[in-house]
């Protein structure tokens, strides 16, 4: 078995509720889609954590945005990613400031395995493309150069709304699908929606499990109060970031 999570947003207490959840799973193998960090208050110990705990983990594009420079952010995610870069720096431990910086450098953008691929936003862009649901009705004609990336199934994240996507262009909520999916052969993209910061209007933190060729989803809820209350404890964080938790948008 296989865990996929994405976009924890430096939400330790979600990361951790997920974590555990895992661990009850008795899964060891555990995929990253990225975003690790952006808009939450526990930067470092979201990143420790999945450096720790995550066989593979994936370039978002906060996690490019931190390493490198914010490109087309709004002002609170773009404050955000100056603050975590600042509080990257701040780490009095050179070596482990070193070591944290040459993990966020050596990042993937791709991860192929037998029968799927993963990546953090889309298999054409694999770093910043979006593919929201009303895309198969607002944007029909962006699904065909996407899928033809597809061999079979892809796993994504980077909208925070877990799902399925097939070729027609339909999409499918896990509440559609009861939250499981069998993979076939039809290609599939599968978005693992997040951990940190849900926008599906279910504050509760979303991940996958993928057990031979089934789609497992999976809701676990968190302290949200309390990662509100620190996001609201740190001038540099827009209190929107922590207020938008409590309802998942």
């Amino acid at each position: 078995m296989i865990a996929i999570i994405s976009d924890i947003h430096g939400n330790l207490e979600a990361l951790t509720a997920v974590l555990a959840e895992i661990d009850h799973h008795g899964i060891d193998d555990i995929i990253c889609l990225g975003d690790i960090v952006g808009y939450g208050p526990n930067p470092i110990e979201c990143v420790e954590l999945v450096r720790q705990r995550c066989r593979t983990t994936l370039m978002g594009n906060h996690d490019f945005a931190v390493f490198y420079e914010p490109h087309n952010f709004n002002i609170g995610a773009e404050q955000a990613c100056y603050w975590t870069r600042e509080i990257f720096e701040n780490d009095p431990d050179p070596d482990r400031r070193a070591a944290r910086w040459r993990f966020f450098g050596k990042l993937a953008t791709v991860e192929r395995r037998p029968g799927m691929m993963a990546v953090h936003a889309s298999p054409r862009r694999p770093v910043n493309e979006y593919i929201f649901p009303d895309d198969i009705y607002t944007n029909p004609g962006k699904f065909a150069p996407i899928f033809e990336r597809v061999e079979q199934v892809c796993f994504v994240g980077h909208t925070h709304v877990p799902g399925v996507f097939l070729e027609g262009p339909d999409f499918y909520s896990p509440d559609e699908l009861d939250h499981r999916y069998e993979i076939g052969i039809d290609r599939t993209v599968i978005n693992v929606g997040s951990v940190g910061q849900p926008r599906d209007r279910d504050p509760r933190s979303s991940f996958v499990i993928v057990d031979g060729r089934e789609v497992q989803f999976h809701r676990v809820a968190y302290d949200v109060e309390s990662t509100i209350r620190k996001v609201e404890a740190i001038d540099a964080l827009d209190n929107f970031l922590g207020a938008r938790l409590r309802d998942g948008r």
